[in-house]
């Protein structure tokens, strides 16, 4: 009898290696886990208090594929509170649960099979796995680090582009950087994507994680409404709300407009009274955010302090989300430092490897942990250094 066979598509897409060590994690008492991208502080009160009111109100039927309208329109507003650029809640945003759907939903209306994809790396895996799912292929482009920041590899990009690719992909504010793209690099990136034809998706979830101001610049600021540029987003950082699956998909009306049919076949939408909570996640958020920002800034200054003083670290200077991401000197396996790490100290890091090309030789720290969580989690990791050099 014939044996049935798994698609080729999922063969390609390696499993995540920071999950890796995570299922080794849960099965462990006492770790101190800063390997997965979150705070450690619960969805703010009055965010649950909507889910809670919508639930009364009604809010368990199927709305829109694109999204309720208010909370389209919300999405919008703020757009223009914190941009100052004007978009049409109708057919400029689609409403996704979660910002990897959103990523998802974008990379399958814009990628056939064999399409090329061109991704800024070190960078979250899940885009260049969902590229793969698509039976495309991602072409990763490291940053280039040129103390103290990255920068992006103009060259190498021009490189790699040929008749097959179909788009850019880059993360600003970075996970797992910290980088920030500056008004020169998105300049130049929408100018390359504009001379080639080719579609600029930005990462954006970090926006509002950002240290030099209350929001990173958008993309959306440099480019016209008919431009190929689309951005995706979540609700998951900026107001603590990750097990929620809440973003959405925000870019030229066209692809809008496919992104909202698909996502009838994905998930049809996001649940009905998330979406409700996130309205007024946006609404009245902005104290929270606030507060959150300079708790961010505390932690990484004191981080900062203690990785410097170890032996063997490089650490580059982050400019937005909850990251740092240090590099190791000597280092060339990083995966089996995290598990060894992990076993013999139980802290638990993502390895630099996980966030493919240019990350290997670093590990990822998330400092939007608790102090009571962060400082035993560094004296642990000093010991560790200290002991391998």
């Amino acid at each position: 009898m014939a044996e049935a066979q798994l698609s080729r598509s999922i063969g390609d897409v390696p499993p995540s290696r920071i999950r890796e060590l995570a299922n080794i994690a849960f099965k462990m008492d006492g770790v101190l886990k800063l390997y997965f991208g979150e705070s450690n502080l619960p969805t703010p009160q009055y965010i649950k208090n909507a889910a809670v009111r919508a639930l009364q109100e009604g809010f368990t039927f199927y709305t829109h594929n694109a999204g309720l309208p208010s909370l389209r329109q919300a999405i919008a507003e703020k757009y223009e509170e914190l941009h100052r650029v004007k978009l049409d809640p109708e057919s400029e945003i689609v409403v996704t649960a979660s910002g990897v759907q959103a990523l998802n939903l974008t990379l399958r209306c814009l990628l056939d099979p064999e399409d090329e994809a061109i991704l800024l790396t070190p960078a979250w895996p899940n885009a260049s796995a969902i590229v793969r799912l698509c039976s495309a292929v991602p072409k990763e482009i490291p940053l280039a680090l040129r103390a103290p920041r990255y920068e992006i590899d103009f060259d190498a990009i021009e490189a790699a582009t040929n008749s097959r690719t179909r788009l850019l992909v880059y993360t600003s504010p970075s996970n797992p950087l910290g980088w920030v793209a500056t008004e020169q690099d998105q300049t130049r990136l929408l100018q390359f994507c504009q001379q080639r034809g080719l579609w600029l998706l930005a990462d954006e979830v970090y926006e509002r994680l950002y240290y030099a101001g209350p929001v990173a610049p958008s993309i959306l600021r440099k480019c016209q409404r008919n431009d190929a540029v689309v951005v995706a987003h979540s609700f998951s950082k900026s107001y603590c709300m990750t097990g929620w699956r809440l973003g959405w998909v925000a870019g030229r009306a066209d692809l809008l407009r496919k992104a909202s049919e698909m996502n009838e076949f994905v998930v049809s939408h996001a649940p009905s009274m998330v979406q409700k909570a996130g309205e007024v996640a946006l609404r009245e958020g902005e104290a929270e955010i606030r507060s959150m920002v300079e708790a961010l800034k505390e932690n990484l200054a004191f981080c900062q302090a203690v990785l410097e003083s170890m032996p063997r670290v490089v650490l580059p200077s982050p400019e937005g989300a909850f990251y740092l991401f240090p590099k190791i000197e000597g280092l060339n396996d990083s995966f089996d430092f995290c598990k060894r790490l992990l076993l013999e100290k139980r802290v638990g890091l993502a390895p630099g490897v996980a966030f493919g090309r240019g990350g290997e030789g670093s590990v990822r720290l998330c400092y939007a942990a608790d102090r009571s969580v962060l400082e035993p989690a560094l004296a642990r990791l000093g010991e560790f250094l200290s002991r391998e050099s």
